[in-house]
């Protein structure tokens, strides 16, 4: 893609959205950026200035859209924008900025999708990889925006990005090597509409790969066996339940891996040496032993860098333990499956925080886990109330409103032996900048008993 003297529009000023124009400035485009939010809360925009970028601040101008060669979207613009609509109708170039990122990056691209698990599975991929010997970049939804990772990129690296629904609604040409999904259950449907539009953008991550690539799925997940229908690459499993033909499954307390179908199944370390509580993240494991056999690693090489895995910040991370209390950190739990697999991570006695910026979600679905699982619901955020009333009669809830009073409750009443979870099934954005900031308040105020 030429970019040198090319008007291209920004609509976003997130972290990638940033990313994007620098990107974009470096290559000699004469780059627009648009945000919505008032100029007085862009802390960027003096610097974007000083480069010479233009900034349109506090609303989105329609003829600044329209005057552009190309758009490049953030991934929190939803393809709904007024003006988004309007331009592509018009026929428009508009792609975001994991489309730009990858039509420039070098080597070879690893990409990971799923409702659940994707950044523990894009981050113990990159450390697998990386334990491996191969040069290796980490980035996409997670660390770096892809446009970052273009410099530091060679014909040699693997670059294991951890790609989301909203970034692959705006891809035309992207093709990894290696795609996984690992699951797919509802998630985002504020943004997408319904489970099916939701699940068709996951399936775009291997819209268009060919013959010569890879796609990683969950043979237990019916969402992602759909997923299969879609694609021209090389079909690999895995399976924490059954062996299949060719992929990574469980059998008795080992994971093996079967190359090719009707190759003898290769051992590839314990089930017992992994290093991360709960069912799913087995699964993240298998996924991405499959992923890594397919990327040259041995089986070797593979247990070791797994079981020196260190768990992911807010991913079920374990905060103290205090007067026999366990505190544990799951911010990143945005959804209600998320939220299911990390109760089930338990086997009982928790006092379950839950709560934030509602997406749609159904947490009725939830109702028989917290039942046998949980002692009480603690509700913060704008979703409480929703939450109270779909889960009314089946748990004990008490309303916090706030963190700091969720956890002074949870530690009141808590006891030797009981578990204090943090796995909220809801988006942060009500209380909080976002799920790690959430997640870094809770462990500060976990910090902070006596």
């Amino acid at each position: 893609m030429e970019l040198s003297g090319k008007r291209v529009l920004v609509v976003g000023l997130g972290k990638s959205g940033l990313a994007a124009a620098r990107f974009l400035k470096e290559r000699g485009a004469r780059v627009t950026v648009s945000d919505a939010r008032p100029a007085t809360l862009i802390a960027e925009l003096p610097g974007l200035l000083e480069q010479g970028i233009m900034v349109e601040a506090g609303s989105h101008g329609l003829l600044t859209f329209r005057r552009q060669d190309l758009i490049v979207v953030s991934p929190g613009v939803p393809a709904s924008t007024p003006e988004l609509k309007q331009v592509r109708a018009m026929g428009m170039h508009i792609i975001g900025e994991l489309e730009l990122g990858a039509q420039y990056l070098q080597g070879q691209v690893l990409a990971i999708t799923g409702s659940n698990g994707k950044t523990t599975t894009t981050s113990l991929l990159g450390e697998i990889l990386q334990a491996a010997g191969k040069p290796t970049l980490v980035g996409g939804n997670i660390g770096k925006p892809v446009t970052e990772l273009v410099p530091e990129s060679t014909p040699e690296t693997w670059s294991v990005l951890e790609v989301s629904s909203f970034q692959l609604e705006t891809v035309e040409t992207f093709r990894p090597r290696i795609a996984m999904v690992l699951n797919i259950t509802p998630d985002h449907l504020d943004r997408h509409g319904n489970f099916e539009n939701y699940a068709a953008a996951k399936a775009r991550i291997t819209e268009f790969q060919t013959a010569e690539d890879f796609l990683v799925l969950n043979a237990e997940d019916k969402a992602t066996q759909m997923v299969a229908a879609k694609t021209k690459a090389q079909i690999y499993w895995f399976s924490s339940r059954r062996q299949i033909k060719q992929g990574a499954f469980v059998h008795g307390e080992t994971i093996f891996f079967i190359p090719s179908e009707g190759a003898k199944p290769e051992p590839v370390m314990p089930v017992a040496e992994i290093p991360l509580a709960g069912a799913h993240n087995v699964e993240n494991v298998l996924a991405a032993v499959c992923a890594a056999r397919l990327a040259g690693v041995t089986s070797e090489a593979i247990r070791t860098a797994v079981a020196a895995f260190k768990a992911v910040e807010h991913r079920l991370e374990f905060v103290r333990e205090l007067h026999g209390v366990r505190y544990y950190n799951d911010s990143k739990a945005t959804n209600v499956d998320a939220t299911v697999k990390a109760v089930e991570a338990f086997a009982g006695g928790i006092y379950l925080i839950l709560g934030g910026k509602d997406k749609d979600s159904d947490y009725a679905a939830m109702g028989p886990l917290l039942h046998e699982r949980v002692k009480t619901v603690i509700t913060i955020g704008s979703a409480a109330e929703k939450i109270e009333h779909q889960l009314a009669g089946v748990v004990k809830i008490e309303r916090a409103e706030t963190m700091d009073r969720a956890v002074a409750l949870a530690h009141e009443v808590a006891v030797a032996g009981d578990t204090v979870l943090l796995a909220p099934a809801c988006a942060s954005f009500d209380q909080f900048q976002n799920y790690e900031h959430r997640g870094q308040v809770f462990k500060s105020l976990v910090q902070s008993l006596n």
